[in-house]
């Protein structure tokens, strides 16, 4: 397996620090608000790559931060006229509802960074007694300058770097600051503010070393992948990379990846342009395997292009693969029945173009998580089987069911790796009504709605046999009238409820 490693900026093997485990950190919400598309998609992408590995076999230890102490936290306190922590209880809760109807899997560990201080306290304290923090006014920076490495994930020159960069969220703490580049690790206390006690006063962590000081307590040093969104590449990652090789005297992460932006109609999501997308009102109007769909169809480091037509063509992709593995599903239910093996070259062939989906699947899952390619061999596979289907229309051999069973297994599973869930079969309820039509025409005795269907559907086929175009027609009118559709196959009838 290869990942592409950030730092490095090339494809390197990947070698966890424990044998047959793995170790991750990816980058929580700001709990201020309701997180748009964009910030799902990186958490859908880290939600895949941790699929992955957990179905490789590897034990995945998973910790995701929430950030429930921030400026705009505070901000957004004040235009709501509550307290800070009712702000981010209330986005908290939002966000995992967002992530549980994306699909997104609960980390191992969630820690809130307001249960975290004595933590990020300890590692300030470790930097400022090595010489690498500094107090002034109650607050404490990071000295930039004192870590020669400082720059190597993001690419950046510090001698080159603006003295105007803000490193800070919010506020602007220049004038205490000895170097302007420094960064605030323990900001002091504001009137009004959320404070914890400190070896300095009151105050509150800053951002950076919030990750920094969490993902040290949870994983240890190094850890084997650190990850979040390209945006956070610089100042945040770096940042956080600084202050734990410095407090610690590790190495901080083994691999970085950062997963590419998300555009709307080729544009920046904006509030002011309208095209600002909340992630709960997209799962509250479309189905989430289309989302993931669409998503996984990009790869995770590239930048995505959301628009209506992509998700048109998604939503089209998906009803493919469910109307495939249900087709085959039902005909593989029938030749199973057969006595005659017939034959076997045809499914010996099936059977070949599943075990080549899922070698195509791994080869491209394992070179840093291509989604396209992998979804592109199951799509081979989809076609391979309305091939089958269509080849076979007036009925097969068991072989041939047993070779498409293995193709309905084959589509669910490695889909299912992807989080994209398919139905082999509508999850139907049929109305109770169709148990007394069934006893009116054909005489059924029993109590389920499935085998009253069942009886119709055998009465209707031997009526047609004996040009008995009266009873054939009732059964028809009758489960038509109830809401069922019946499609005449070579193969026989098959019903579908539409309610």
């Amino acid at each position: 397996m290869r990942i592409y490693n950030s730092q490095t900026h090339r494809k390197e093997e990947f070698v966890p620090r424990e044998e047959g485990k793995v170790a991750m950190y990816v980058c929580g919400p700001t709990v201020y608000n309701h997180v748009h598309i964009g910030n799902a998609r990186t958490f859908l992408s880290f939600d895949m790559i941790r699929r992955y590995l957990s179905w490789k076999g590897f034990e995945v230890t998973f910790v995701q931060n929430i950030t429930d102490v921030d400026d705009k936290i505070i901000a957004q306190a004040g235009k709501e006229g509550v307290a800070a922590s009712e702000v981010a209880q209330k986005y908290t809760r939002a966000f995992v509802d967002a992530m549980h109807a994306l699909g997104v899997a609960d980390p191992s560990v969630r820690p809130r960074a307001t249960e975290e201080i004595p933590a990020m306290i300890d590692m300030i304290v470790r930097l400022v007694d090595s010489g690498h923090a500094y107090e002034t006014g109650g607050s404490v920076y990071f000295a930039v300058r004192s870590f020669d490495d400082y720059g190597a994930l993001s690419g950046r020159d510090v001698d080159e770097m603006r003295s105007g960069e803000r490193e800070l969220r919010g506020g602007d703490f220049g004038e205490q600051k000895r170097d302007p580049l420094d960064f605030a690790l323990w900001k002091a206390a504001k009137p009004g503010e959320p404070s914890w006690p400190s070896p300095w006063g009151q105050g509150r962590p800053g951002w950076h070393t919030e990750c920094a000081a969490m993902s040290h307590k949870y994983l240890g040093l190094p850890f084997d992948i650190h990850g979040g969104g390209s945006d956070l590449v610089f100042p945040h990652h770096e940042n956080e990379r600084a202050q734990a090789v410095c407090a610690f005297g590790s190495t901080f992460a083994n691999y970085w990846m950062h997963g590419g932006m998300l555009t709307i109609d080729s544009e920046k999501m904006s509030k002011s342009l309208g095209n600002y997308l909340l992630a709960k009102d997209v799962v509250a109007n479309c189905d989430v395997n289309v989302v993931r769909l669409l998503m996984l169809q990009t790869h995770y480091r590239s930048r995505l292009d959301w628009s209506e037509e992509r998700l048109a063509e998604a939503q089209t992709s998906y009803e493919r693969m469910q109307t495939a593995v249900r087709n085959a599903t039902w005909a593989a239910g029938r030749m199973v029945e057969e006595s005659s093996d017939g034959d076997a070259s045809a499914a010996a062939a099936l059977s070949a173009a599943c075990d080549r989906a899922r070698e195509t699947f791994v080869r491209e899952m394992d070179d840093d998580f291509n989604t396209a390619g992998a979804l592109g061999a199951l799509f081979t596979l989809v076609s391979d089987v309305n091939s089958f289907c269509d080849a076979r229309a007036s009925g097969g051999a068991p072989a041939d069911g047993r070779a498409l069973e293995q193709a309905v297994a084959t589509l669910s599973e490695l889909l299912g790796v992807l989080g994209v869930q398919l139905e082999t079969q509508r999850a139907e309820t049929y109305p109770p009504e169709v148990v007394d039509l069934a006893r009116k025409v054909t005489g059924f005795s029993g109590d389920d709605a499935k085998a009253a269907v069942e009886a119709l559907l055998d009465a209707r086929a031997e009526a047609r046999a004996n040009k008995d175009w009266g009873t054939a027609d009732a059964v028809r009118d009758g489960l038509t009238g109830l809401g069922f559709v019946i499609e005449d196959t070579p193969a026989g009838a098959r019903v579908t409820y539409g309610g």
